[in-house]
């Protein structure tokens, strides 16, 4: 559980960042992201978990 937390948090931080330090750009890619079909979206995510889940069996020693 605290895992999920701390997980949780540093989404939190890394979102917030993105907005403090770059909001014309966050609002760019929101009107961007409708004219994208949704499964570029849908693989677009699957590839960003499969990377994410890597990361952390890489971080966490196999």
């Amino acid at each position: 559980m605290n895992d999920l937390l701390a997980g949780l948090a540093f989404f939190l931080i890394i979102e917030g960042l993105l907005y403090a330090a770059a909001p014309g750009f966050v609002k760019s890619l929101a009107a961007v992201l409708p004219e994208f079909a949704e499964s570029q979206l849908r693989i677009g995510g699957i590839i960003a978990v499969g990377i994410g889940v890597f990361g952390i069996w890489l971080i966490r020693g196999f």
